[in-house]
This record gives structure tokens, C-alpha cells and sequence, in this order.
């Protein structure tokens, strides 16, 4: 009894105000999104801190992404001249070249690699020894009415009829870039089981164009939640290693604000795809060659200074002497001298 009116007697709790309840309830959901936000900030900031190995530097096995007017003839004498200079002394082995798009059934026209051979040709005389890859892809990959079907073995066959296409058409290798493929995505690995023996069938190579690495635990998982596959979770991106020979990461379109946050990134970003990639799979980082600005790209963050820092970081904490590993350049079209400047002075040329 004394327990109960001492109970009664308590004053009672004031109510707040529903606004305020609300502003509360705000507060402490940003607090808790701010948290971690925070707490990832500052671990890449000492990501990108330090210094990189003096032999973190280019191996000879980079590759430059390649625009379609090379094939359909924009391209001339000039521009060749252009391209010759800027490679020169460079590691750069790999071209990609455009030779799609693939349409949605995974079919390719002949007519969207007409100029191949006077390229491959081209390029064979005025850049021996660089190998040359058609670049094939679809920038919208569904399992709905619109988009490349991967769930559609019909769709996944045609994609592989596409590489031999090409291959007999004279390119020594395929880099095959569709996205977004989704974490997890099983048809993707499937294409991939076909892919490369038909490739290698072929006397190609095969390389694929990947997704960034789930930077947090699960964040692939939550990402996909909210309609967004950006990234793969580390295990993935690993099972598409091992069915390739090349995997170029496309690390950029971060969204981050500030160099040094995006030099981090690329550095974790490194050491996640070395962690998994087989030690006979070449492992490329992409650098941005791009200047647009969006909400997925910071141009004045994400520079290929940055880039190439954070990559050679990676490497030097990770696999510092691993030779199945360089840099891949996005894109030869949107690049400014000071791009190839800092990606010949940052990443050396080859010995």
C-alpha cells in the first residue's frame, strides 16, 4: 500500500509539446545517421594518410578506355598523334575501345563495329605492343521489360555469340561492361561461366568492367533496399574475379566532397579488391579522366591525383609486390592534359 500512494503522489511527467516530440525524434535520427558518417570520414582521411611504397608503381598492365569515334571515323590523323604522345613511355597495355552498345537481347549490329579493322590496324603501327579489347556493354541491365536481361538465357547466349562477333572481327580480348549489376546476382555469374571459355576459345581475353566494394558492412545489402546496387559486397566481387582475366574497378562517381576523402576511398577500395582477386587476374583501379559534376561526381574531389595515391596506398599495404595489377583511365575523350600529367607523374612510367 505505502509502495502504491507513494506512486500516486509522484509527480507526474510533464507532456512536450508534439512539435517538440518530433524535432526530438528528428535530432536523433540525424544524430545517428551523422555518427557513422563521421566515423567513416575520418578513417578515410587516415586511409589516405602516410606514404606509398617507392615501388607501388606502374607494372605495365593499365588500360585507357576508349570512345566510339575511333570506330566510326571522327578520328584521324591528328588524333592518333594525340594518342601516340600521351601513351608513350606509359605502362599502358590494354585499349578499350567502344564497340557497342549491345542491344537489350544482347545482340550486337555489325554496323557498331564497322571501323575495327582499319582501327586495330591503326593501332597495331602506331601502337605496338598495346592489345586491343572491344569494349561491349549495356548501361541498363533489368530483369523487367526494358534492359538486358541477364535472368534470360537467351539473352546471356547472344551475349556471347556478340563476343565472338568481335573477336573474329580482329580485337584480341572483350571488356564486357553492363550495369548496375545487382550483389549476388547469379545470371550475372552464369554469363561469365560461358563467357570466358568461348573468349579464350576465341584466343581472347576477357575483361569485365565491376562495381566499388560495400565500403561498410551490409551497405551493398541497404543500398539495394533503397533501389540503389552500387555496390557488391566483397565476396562477390571476388566470385567475378575468378571467372575473368582483367577486372577494372569503376572507382569513381563517390559522391564524396573532398580530395582527401576520395583519395581514402580508392586506398580502401584497393586493399578490398586485392583481398579477393586471384594473384593471376589483373586487378585495375579505375582513375577518372572526367570533369562533370553531379550528385554522384565532385570533380574538384575526385581527381586522378587522388586516384592514383589512394591506389598506389592500397597496393603498399596490401600486395605491395603484386604484378597482375595497375590503373584504368576514364575516359580518353573527357581528358585534360592534367590528367595524363598526374597519372604519369604519380604512377611512373614503364621501365
Amino acid at each position: 500500500m505505502d509502495g502504491q500512494k507513494t506512486r500516486r503522489w509522484l509527480p507526474r511527467k510533464p507532456r512536450l509539446p508534439r512539435k517538440r516530440v518530433v524535432l526530438r525524434i528528428a535530432l536523433g535520427l540525424a544524430l545517428a545517421l551523422l555518427l557513422p558518417v563521421a566515423a567513416a570520414g575520418s578513417a578515410l582521411r587516415a586511409s589516405y594518410a602516410g606514404s606509398p611504397a617507392a615501388d607501388a608503381v606502374t607494372r605495365g598492365r593499365d588500360a585507357v578506355w576508349l570512345g566510339h569515334a575511333w570506330l566510326d571515323g571522327r578520328h584521324g590523323a591528328a588524333d592518333w598523334a594525340q594518342l601516340k604522345r600521351r601513351v608513350a613511355g606509359t605502362g599502358i597495355h590494354d585499349l578499350y575501345v567502344h564497340a557497342g552498345p549491345l542491344e537489350h537481347d544482347g545482340t550486337l549490329p555489325a554496323s557498331a563495329y564497322s571501323g575495327a579493322r582499319q582501327f586495330i590496324d591503326t593501332a597495331h603501327r602506331e601502337l605496338p605492343g598495346l592489345r586491343v579489347q572491344a569494349w561491349l556493354g549495356d548501361k541498363v541491365v533489368r530483369s523487367g521489360h526494358q534492359g538486358l536481361r541477364l535472368d534470360s538465357a537467351a539473352a546471356r547466349d547472344a551475349v556471347v555469340a556478340s563476343a565472338g562477333q568481335v573477336l573474329r572481327a580482329g580485337f584480341a580480348g572483350v571488356h564486357l561492361d553492363v550495369e548496375p549489376v545487382r550483389d549476388r546476382d547469379r545470371n550475372f555469374l552464369t554469363l561469365l561461366d560461358s563467357l570466358r571459355p568461348a573468349v579464350r576459345s576465341g584466343g581472347g581475353v576477357l575483361s569485365v568492367a565491376a562495381q566499388q566494394i560495400d565500403p561498410l558492412p551490409s551497405m551493398h545489402t541497404a543500398s539495394g533496399l533503397l533501389g540503389s546496387p552500387k555496390w557488391w559486397s566483397q565476396a562477390y566481387f571476388g566470385q567475378v574475379a575468378r571467372r575473368v582475366d582483367q577486372i577494372a574497378v569503376m572507382s569513381y562517381d563517390t559522391a564524396l566532397p573532398w580530395e582527401n576523402l576520395y583519395g581514402g576511398y580508392v586506398a580502401q577500395q584497393t586493399t578490398l579488391a586485392l583481398q579477393v582477386t586471384p594473384a593471376e587476374t589483373d586487378l585495375l583501379m579505375g582513375l577518372p579522366f572526367f570533369h562533370t559534376d553531379n550528385l554522384g561526381h565532385n570533380g574538384k574531389a575526385e581527381t586522378a591525383a587522388a586516384a592514383v595515391r589512394g591506389t598506389r596506398l592500397g597496393l603498399t599495404r596490401e600486395d605491395r609486390h603484386r604484378q597482375h595489377f595497375g590503373v584504368a583511365l576514364y575516359v580518353d575523350f573527357a581528358a585534360t592534359e592534367a590528367d595524363w600529367h598526374a597519372y604519369r607523374s604519380g604512377w611512373g612510367v614503364r621501365g
